[in-house]
């Protein structure tokens, strides 16, 4: 078997900029210990302040006592007590902070976000002075504070911060700390009774710390012009999920007659995540004039619509794949054949073009959508065709080809949800570039948590299993590839060896198990540069938005991206990068 790869095309494609990644660390024990739980525990004290209504500024004392209820409500851990009090302290502020303009805001990061081992930044009397070397996360925190207009200090210590406080410039604090210094600073706060809040970190070492930088990222931009920060995203994705109940799914698409149309109506209301109908909903919502008003019963078909189109695309997919199971149930076609089947992939398609048509919407409007749908339909074909072409004579892809395929195959159902919301708010024009360029990150960015997801994963869900192309299988065979040439020649005998047997696994030739293969990824350190990529993807939609003028869409689209992403765990992560920094810490100290 040859090792040599044939030349490919080059690709018209753009890597975004790479951003910083924190050490995958475990958090202390007294704050929860997932993204998932964290976020749960937000959204429940965000009900509670919106329920109870309390008053900043609030003793600490006072605080405690509204935490030991949420502590009791939850029926959690009390060690977590101070978390959420930093949590009720922060919801009590944010309509306060909200109100105040970017430039009467200060912006505190702690140096403990940095890499201490190699940040060239020096230090003069009011802190830290970033660089801008890349490292860390520190430098995109504050340009992004400073463009818009925020004081920022990376800095330690509540005398810096009463000072600049006391000469009046400063009118609101949204600030970074462990929990320890956030104890102390709450005396502070209250006395200086100004909105202030505060993201706690993950860990108190002081050295390499984490935190949710997602919360972060929403303070920072929170701001009253957005009219949507008040939207429950949980709650608004549970009203979607609602309409594709059996009877709701009558009511918007009319009876179903007959056993095909029955077929097409359970497979549509199965297990899924509805992302796209949610799309869909969330930019109508952030475009128009009330954005908290019932959403319309047109809309509703709308996104019903959307739905269609995806889980048409799903039947065949599975169908194409030779997919045994979808949502942990028989696929549509190993339960009804293959025949029946593609009829109601089809008429899925064609029901969504009818749910289209029918809407209430101006023929300016409804011609737009329907352009969209077909250009959606057709980019979609077009990256699922390249797969199943490279399946006849499979070879390895090099990273940049499977983003291609990524960007062909998931972007485009994202971009078409976005823009179809857009037109019925009646304002596609304005936003039809920006929606493109942010669905393409978003849908890359979800692919690549996609395939990350299918670590320590089995069966046919898993693209080890699948032989379906993985970004984590060309990232491993481009660095085999690159370490079989090196100078160290133990290494290159060994990277030479795991080359060839990744080639073979692209070649559909391999006879080693998913397990094998994924400790080669481990290995070659092909995770890390998936997350990498997907951390960068995720930044590169955030960053599309920068120009977009309406409030309510930047700040709704900006929170989409923690919700999608928050919602769902990575397996394998944790727990592979937690040994490899204690490795790392054990040959630190050895």
């Amino acid at each position: 078997m040859s090792s040599n790869v044939p030349a490919a095309p080059p690709v018209a494609f753009t890597l975004p900029r790479p951003v910083p990644q924190q050490k995958i660390r475990s958090p202390k024990k007294n704050i929860p210990q997932t993204p998932i739980q964290r976020q749960y525990i937000l959204e429940q004290v965000r009900a509670y302040v919106a329920e109870q209504k309390p008053v900043p500024p609030l003793p600490a004392d006072d605080i405690k006592v509204h935490a030991d209820k949420l502590v009791a409500q939850f029926q959690c851990d009390p060690i977590y007590r101070d978390y959420i009090g930093v949590l009720l302290n922060n919801e009590m502020w944010r309509e306060q902070l909200a109100a105040v303009p970017f430039e009467r805001r200060l912006l505190l990061l702690p140096k403990c976000l940095r890499v201490e081992d190699r940040c060239p930044a020096p230090f003069d009397e009011f802190g830290l002075l970033c660089k801008q070397c890349g490292l860390c996360t520190i430098q995109d925190l504050q340009s992004e504070a400073e463009r818009l207009g925020y004081a920022v200090l990376v800095a330690e210590g509540s005398a810096i911060v009463m000072s600049l406080i006391q000469t009046g410039k400063i009118e609101a604090i949204v600030g970074v700390s462990c929990l320890s210094v956030l104890e102390r600073a709450f005396p502070y706060m209250e006395a200086a009774a100004i909105p202030g809040v505060a993201v706690p970190l993950l860990q108190d070492d002081c050295i390499d710390t984490n935190v949710d930088l997602d919360w972060v990222w929403d303070y920072i931009h929170l701001t009253s012009d957005d009219q949507t920060r008040r939207l429950d995203l949980s709650q608004l994705r549970d009203d979607i999920d609602f309409w594709f109940t059996p009877l709701n799914l009558d009511s918007i698409m009319g009876p179903a007659e007959g056993e095909t149309e029955k077929i097409s109506r359970q497979w549509l209301g199965r297990a899924g995540k509805r992302w796209r109908p949610f799309l869909t909903v969330a930019a109508y919502q952030a475009l128009r004039t009330t954005p908290g008003a019932p959403i319309p019963d047109d809309l509703r078909k709308v996104a019903v619509a959307v739905e269609c189109f995806h889980k048409a695309s799903l039947i065949h997919d599975d169908i194409e794949d030779n997919d045994a199971q979808r949502y942990g149930e028989p696929t549509l076609h190993e339960e009804h054949g293959i025949a029946v089947a593609l009829n109601v992939g089809d008429l899925l398609i064609g029901e969504g073009y009818r749910l289209l048509a029918a809407c209430n919407a101006s023929p300016e409007q409804k011609v737009a959508m329907l352009r969209i749908a077909a250009e959606g339909q057709r980019e979609l074909c077009r990256g699922q065709g390249a797969e199943l072409v490279w399946a006849r004579q499979p070879q390895p892809l090099t990273s940049t080809e499977v983003l291609d395929i990524f960007r062909k195959k998931t972007a485009p159902a994202f971009g078409v949800a976005l823009q179809l919301g857009t037109v019925y708010a009646g304002q596609l024009e304005e936003h039809e570039e920006v929606l493109q360029a942010y669905s393409e990150a978003l849908g890359i960015a979800y692919q690549i948590r996609d395939d990350l997801s299918d670590l320590g994963a089995s069966g046919e869900t898993n693209d080890i299993a699948g032989l379906r192309p993985s970004l984590l299988l060309a990232v491993a065979f481009e660095r085999a590839n690159l370490e079989a040439s090196g100078a160290d020649k133990s290494l290159a005998e060994k990277r030479a060896e795991q080359k060839l047997a990744l080639e073979a696994h692209w070649r559909r030739l391999s006879t080693a198990t998913p397990a094998e293969i994924e400790a080669l990824y481990f290995e070659l350190r092909a995770d890390e540069r998936c997350r990498t990529l997907l951390e960068s993807y995720k930044e590169e939609a955030i960053r599309s938005l920068r120009d977009v003028e309406n409030a309510n869409l930047k700040g709704l689209l900006r929170r989409v991206i923690g919700k999608i992403f928050n919602d769902a765990e990575i397996k394998g992560w944790c727990k592979e990068f937690e040994q490899k920094n204690l490795g790392g810490v054990a040959l630190a100290s050895a």
